[in-house]
């Protein structure tokens, strides 16, 4: 059975989940959306990758932040919850051993251009950071994810579950 909408069996773990949703911040900001027409309104529609797609993953597996694993237990296929995830229950607290400071020269030389705020750099170590601040002196990259010490806020509505293996009804 593949992501039957019409299956009531509450999701556990090993389960697949389809969910719509739409993330925001504690202010309303919306950041993020499976659903076209919100992404349009919000301005999240970068050119030329077509319309966001719902969210699917397997509960358990560490695929989504441990607040929407959480979350989606015990719910069923139609039902919708909005949830608060707190930063240890999504990206973490901010932390400041993460923000770095590089001397301008040694930065452009790693880089390969000049710093400008915003720059988006990646680290031979798979980090990846933006610059935040640039003096005479330093170059300030914070290799935090850049939504790391927010509260995060989900409307979400479960779309299908496949359920584990064996585990399916009759």
């Amino acid at each position: 059975m593949l992501f039957d909408p019409i299956a009531r069996v509450p999701i556990e773990e090993g389960d697949r989940v389809r969910l719509d949703y739409v993330g925001r911040f504690e202010d309303g900001t919306v950041f993020a959306t499976s659903r076209p027409a919100v992404a349009e309104e919000h301005g999240l529609l970068p050119p030329g990758e077509g319309d966001p797609a719902p969210l699917s993953f397997t509960v358990g597996a560490n695929e989504v932040i441990d607040g929407l694993e959480t979350a989606v237990l015990g719910m069923t296929a139609g039902g919708e919850a909005t949830v608060r995830v707190p930063p240890a229950e999504a990206y973490g607290e901010h932390d400041p051993d993460r923000v770095r400071e590089y001397d301008p020269e040694a930065f452009e030389a790693m880089v390969g251009e000049p710093p400008e705020i915003g720059t988006h750099v990646e680290a031979k170590n798979d980090l990846h950071g933006d610059v935040t601040a640039i003096t005479d002196e330093s170059v300030q990259v914070d290799f935090n994810h850049e939504l790391a010490g927010r509260t995060l806020v989900f409307d979400i509505e479960v779309l299908g579950v496949e359920p584990t293996p064996g585990t399916e009804e009759p």
